[in-house]
């Protein structure tokens, strides 16, 4: 019998910087599918939460399992490699690279590479270059910017540059995307575009977890949100049942979110 594990767990996972704990004892878990939402007030820990489940920062103490696997301090590209992909608050792009090439990067992590092969069959690499840059191309189209393949990262603008990374993310084929605010710096227009870009993500079958300040968004897209406050979870469960909690209110300064 195949034991059933959740998709990510976080396990009493802290995070010290100085003496400051920016993540506090955190546990909890999360299935398959839909999309999952981290709040809190600035200052939290939620980009620190994104940081340890992802690699860019290990825990002082505690545990990340994927598929119940422990995954604790593995570097990015190996949790990259697993299906844990992630964008960033800025977008990193490279900016001297096209859009299109942006895009390759991420698909490169699926790759197989035999310097042999490459030698004896030069055809066989041109081949399988051009699909990659056609499931690129397919990958911006997904994400609403199939124009500006060509066009180099420095010269979009910053809505486009979301966007990009989210498509340079989704080509490396990730199980789990964590996005880190997505809607910082967006107009209004942006943001319900983005709403439903991510609804399109998680109808595919990508399991989503989004930091995010816009509450609107949260409360729209989540299944399921998860409240910090001092680097400690105060409140766990459905929007609607979070929006109602005494604490979360309190920690928002008594303004209903």
């Amino acid at each position: 019998m195949v034991a059933a594990y959740a998709l990510l767990e976080v396990r009493d996972l802290s995070k010290r910087f100085a003496g400051v704990c920016a993540v506090d004892g955190v546990s909890f878990a999360i299935g398959g599918g839909g999309v999952h939402a981290v709040i809190g007030p600035n200052g939290a820990g939620k980009t620190t939460l994104f940081n340890l489940i992802t690699g860019f920062e290990s825990p002082t103490a505690g545990e990340v399992r994927v598929d119940g696997r422990s995954v604790t301090g593995l570097p990015p590209h190996r949790l990259a490699a697993l299906g844990v992909g992630r964008t960033f608050q800025t977008p990193q792009i490279c900016a001297d690279l096209t859009a299109l090439e942006n895009v390759m990067l991420g698909a490169h992590l699926r790759l197989r590479r035999n310097p042999l092969a490459a030698m004896l069959r030069p055809g066989d690499i041109a081949r399988r270059d051009r699909a990659l840059r056609d499931k690129a191309a397919e990958w911006l189209a997904f994400v609403g910017i199939a124009g500006s393949g060509d066009a180099p990262g420095r010269a979009m603008a910053y809505g486009d540059l979301k966007r990009l990374e989210i498509a340079r993310a989704l080509a490396a084929e990730p199980r789990l995307l964590c996005l880190d605010e997505p809607a910082a710096g967006l107009n209004q227009r942006e943001a319900q575009d983005l709403d439903q870009l991510i609804r399109r993500i998680a109808d595919s079958g990508i399991t989503v977890m989004l930091v995010e300040h816009d509450m609107r968004l949260v409360m729209s897209l989540s299944q399921h949100v998860l409240v910090l406050n001092y680097g400690r979870k105060i409140a766990e469960g459905a929007p609607d049942e979070v929006d109602r909690d005494a604490e979360v209110l309190s920690a928002y300064l008594g303004t209903h979110v």
